[in-house]
């Protein structure tokens, strides 16, 4: 496929990367240009809080392609360069430098940025927040010759943070404003095995109660929680969540709510606008609801999607949601996407930190997650896409399959 066609896509991220590299693979011969504001090539993010951070692993590792990869592919890579704007009306973006470039169609995967804490003490030295390869390169080092770590916030962030604090031997303390780290995502009582599995790990946990302050000479030395306490350390992270990057979008009159919506095939409101990764919040078919995705197999799986429209095909996003977690010796993989539930249901050995977990809404399984337990991802997320109600007494029983009962066998 010869073509004289310009795609640009804004942000030089795992969905971005993906979706160039699948353009070249589907036969578009036209011009690629991808834009990113790091002076790095495309990376991964989960290991800047596993193995990244804790040294086990370099750049390469976590890199989406090798160095080689763009020019082989003819894939024009703007580093250190902004996207300023996007003019739909003459079909221009305006780069930084670079000035004006022409394009025929545009993907956005801008991704988000960390959600900041604005409280007295906030702009001290000393507070550390993740999310690019320059910012883990920074706690990195730091994490070199601190004695004591004060995590605030215990989502998925902040407990990777925490645990592999405490991997490279530091004193650790963890506050988050719910009952039990990842409460939010997994409830209360699956939330505690974390807790439990913090607590056996040595992490000081500060839960049930938020941040008022910071306070320290030139560099933050404690943080006051909501309940006067003053938590000290000669580190903070604070991961507390992120927001979509729309800035751009939001120019380019796109369609905003919780970032940008798109349908099932991650087209904007605008001809020749997508949007994948982070910044998207599209319409799951299987799922029948809108969802925004930050974990890495949407930016994984989007990218490649988003491209095969961008050459006219009509390539529906159906992949059941996914992601995964390591926390000292637990890995985990969750599937599915679960907001209410009525029904929690085990399969295996709590205890021994060695189980499957099931959240069901009215009989049917919306999500499934397995701690050390492997090789059944698949059919968890099998089991959520099929809706079928399931017996409870079957799904608790480890002798029978899942993909049984998911109706695949």
């Amino acid at each position: 496929m010869v073509d004289s066609q310009t795609f640009v896509i804004v942000g030089a991220s795992l969905a971005g990367a993906k979706a160039a590299e699948t353009l070249r693979a589907e036969g578009f011969d036209g011009r690629i240009v991808l834009v990113g504001d790091e002076p790095v090539r495309p990376y991964e993010r989960p290991p800047l809080s596993k193995g990244y951070l804790r040294g086990e692993v370099g750049f390469d590792d976590a890199a989406v392609h090798a160095e080689g990869f763009y020019e082989d592919q003819s894939i024009e890579l703007l580093t250190s360069t902004t996207v300023t704007a996007i003019d739909p009306t003459s079909k221009v973006v305006t780069l930084d430098p670079g000035g004006s470039l022409p394009y025929d169609q545009v993907l956005l995967s801008t991704g988000a940025a960390p959600r900041s804490l604005s409280i007295p003490g906030s702009e001290l030295a000393g507070i550390h927040y993740l999310r690019s390869i320059e910012s883990c390169d920074a706690l990195r080092g730091a994490l070199e010759t601190a004695e004591r770590v004060v995590v605030v916030g215990g989502g998925w962030i902040g407990s990777e943070v925490a645990a592999s604090a405490r991997q490279l031997g530091k004193d650790v303390a963890m506050v988050e404003a719910a009952h039990v780290p990842l409460e939010r995502v997994l409830g209360t009582e699956v939330g505690t095995i974390f807790k439990d599995l913090h607590t056996d790990h040595g992490v000081e946990l500060h839960l049930g109660v938020g941040v008022e302050a910071f306070r320290g000479m030139d560099s933050a030395e404690e943080v006051v929680l909501a309940d006067g306490t003053a938590v000290n350390g000669d580190l903070f992270v604070v991961g507390v969540g992120v927001i979509p990057r729309t800035e751009l979008a939001e120019g380019a009159g796109l369609e905003l709510n919780n970032g940008v919506i798109v349908d099932e095939y991650l087209a904007t409101n605008v001809p020749g606008i997508w949007a994948a990764g982070d910044v998207a919040n599209a319409y799951h078919p299987v799922l029948g609801s809108r969802i925004r995705l930050e974990h890495w197999s949407a930016a994984l799986n989007q990218g490649p999607v988003a491209a095969k429209n961008m050459v006219g095909q009509k390539a529906a996003y159906t992949k059941i949601p996914y992601f995964f977690s390591d926390q000292y010796d637990l890995g985990m993989e969750y599937s599915g996407y679960a907001v209410d539930w009525d029904t929690l249901v085990f399969r295996g050995d709590q205890e021994r930190r060695e189980f499957i977990a099931f959240w069901l809404a009215q009989g049917r399984v919306v999500a499934g997650m397995n701690v050390n337990v492997w090789d059944v991802a698949d059919q968890i997320a099998s089991l959520v896409g099929s809706k079928r109600v399931v017996d409870v007494g079957q799904l608790e029983d480890p002798d029978i399959d899942l993909a049984t009962l998911a109706g695949d066998r």
